[in-house]
């Protein structure tokens, strides 16, 4: 492989970065808190409520900051896009600066946490900027720049940024940050087993069922029988008729991390047109690695996923000088209907368990933020923020028309995916490679991998039975409906989906 050709695997730069291991819960217990997700929302409430003598226990379906945390651009900023001239339109100017002030405290504190535990994460203080190139999108910058002036957002407006790319307008957002989470998490987790916290790796939770407390069901049987429950697991594992999927969105959105003969300019960057490109950096063995990210989509939807890959390619060739593509990896997001994230009691009869989800790619501010104001109500402390981040909020405008329409792109895709006219193939694949086709009549995934292998499963997703597509640079199965993602082999990798695919027996292939 050459040294500008893309990295034949998808992994995440922050994933070099080891963490302790964990066993998988064998059995029963009992805690005064189960949380469910080991990302930076599950980790930090644990370490919250930990230091308030609190018993908590911490499980995750994988290994703990493998999910959308260690996937992540890692900036940790209020500046989340076009957001703020939205926020006013639709929230008020109240609520609009509650969200920015949120954000800033959420930076705040994980700034405060890394002095307190002596953490070495390469943080570092940066300006985050929002740029176009389009004459269009400077009309919306403007507005942008105008709720900046209303909210007194500490800003600057120019036709210059320090990254060399053709702009006509940037709106510069002072005093954000970055970091590289793993190292931040990593000794977070170390603070929080110090402190008591039990963490289980590889198990799955599947239910919520109620006694005179809520205990949290296991895919094994088991059972962890507390007092409240977090639901930090990226997609809520537990809906109780709330129907998170109807009202949210999952997109994708790939990073490469490059060198570059190019020294790096400093600052965060993102553009406010599609197709998004976002620009930072890190060090790695003392030199830049720029992180290249955007491309955003669906997920299970659009083009060739690895022609996402190849795009960002192609703009960092452009523009970067690219010398070395070191890694590649992608990302899965989830968007609520007003794009404000859901924090809160999942109902207001199940006041005990609490939901966190819809971070639209920004989850080290939001993530922080969710674990604080579910502190708050598990700790019976005020907090300003519930109101705005309830789960159980439905604003009129934008959210019935976006219900709507995400709506009826979900009964498009169920339509079109009964409707594919796959016919029976022979399975003629080289390694590595994937077909749709049909086998006794059903739409069956066929999957061949590196040894030679076929693997092969029913496409229809096992959680309202859209079919799902293959995804060239994962080599998942994806749903276009909801955005659940299956291995070739057909587990659950995201949800909403809880039951894995169903397999076809290789024999039946021929």
């Amino acid at each position: 492989m050459t040294k500008t050709q893309m990295p034949p695997e998808s992994h995440s730069f922050w994933r070099e970065t080891s963490l302790p291991s964990f066993p998988t819960l064998e059995s029963s217990v009992h805690t005064d808190v189960g949380i469910v997700g080991g990302g930076i929302t599950g980790i930090t409430a644990a370490y919250i409520l930990a230091k308030q003598n609190i018993n908590v226990t911490l499980i995750d379906a994988d290994v703990i900051v493998n999910g959308t945390t260690g996937h992540t651009t890692a900036k940790i900023t209020a500046q989340h896009g076009l957001i703020y001239d939205e926020l006013i339109k639709h929230f008020g100017f109240d609520k609009a600066k509650l969200y920015y002030k949120a954000m800033m405290e959420a930076k705040q504190f994980i700034e405060d946490t890394i002095k307190q535990l002596d953490i070495d994460c390469d943080y570092k203080k940066e300006d985050a900027y929002i740029y176009t190139n389009s004459d269009q999108w400077k009309l919306d910058l403007e507005k942008e720049k105008q709720a900046y002036d209303q909210l007194n957002i500490e800003h600057e407006w120019s036709k210059e940024m320090p990254l060399d790319i053709p702009i006509k307008s940037v709106l510069q957002m002072k005093n954000q940050a970055q970091f590289h989470p793993l190292k931040y998490l990593n000794k977070m987790v170390h603070a929080c087993k110090e402190l008591g916290v039990q963490f289980y790796e590889h198990t799955t939770a599947i239910d919520v069922e109620y006694n005179k407390y809520p205990s949290i069901v296991t895919k094994r049987g088991h059972r962890i029988k507390c007092k409240q429950v977090i639901c930090a697991s990226h997609f809520p594992f537990y809906d109780r008729n709330s129907f998170y999927f109807a009202r949210m969105y999952t997109g994708r959105a790939y990073i490469l991390a490059i060198q570059s003969n190019k020294p790096f300019p400093g600052g965060m960057y993102i553009n406010a047109e599609s197709p998004t490109r976002s620009v930072r950096s890190t060090k790695w063995n003392g030199e830049d690695l720029w992180l290249i990210s955007g491309e955003n989509h669906k997920t299970g939807q659009g083009k060739s996923t690895r022609s996402h890959f190849k795009a960002l390619q192609t703009f960092a060739n452009e523009y970067f000088h690219v010398d070395q593509i070191k890694y590649r990896w992608s990302a899965q997001d989830i968007t609520t209907l007003d794009k404000v994230p859901y924090i809160g009691p999942i109902k207001k009869s199940e006041d005990a368990v609490f939901v966190a989800t819809g971070f639209r790619k920004w989850g080290m501010t939001n993530g922080t933020v969710a674990a604080k104001i579910i502190s708050d109500y598990i700790l019976k402390q005020s907090s300003p923020y519930h109101e705005l981040f309830t789960p159980l909020r439905f604003k009129a405008d934008p959210s019935i028309r976006k219900f709507a329409q995400m709506n009826a792109d979900v009964a498009k895709h169920m339509i079109q995916g009964k409707l594919d006219n796959t016919r029976n193939n022979s399975i003629e694949l080289a390694r590595d490679q994937a077909t749709v086709t049909r086998i006794n009549g059903n739409r069956t995934g066929v999957y061949k991998d590196t040894e030679n292998n076929l693997h092969a499963v029913d496409t229809t997703c096992t959680h309202l039975g859209c079919e799902v597509e293959w995804n060239s640079a994962e080599r998942t199965w994806d749903c276009p409906c909801h955005g659940s993602r299956f291995s070739y082999s057909g587990e659950v990798i995201d949800g909403p989906a809880k039951q894995p695919l169903k397999q076809i027996d290789p024999s039946k292939l021929n």
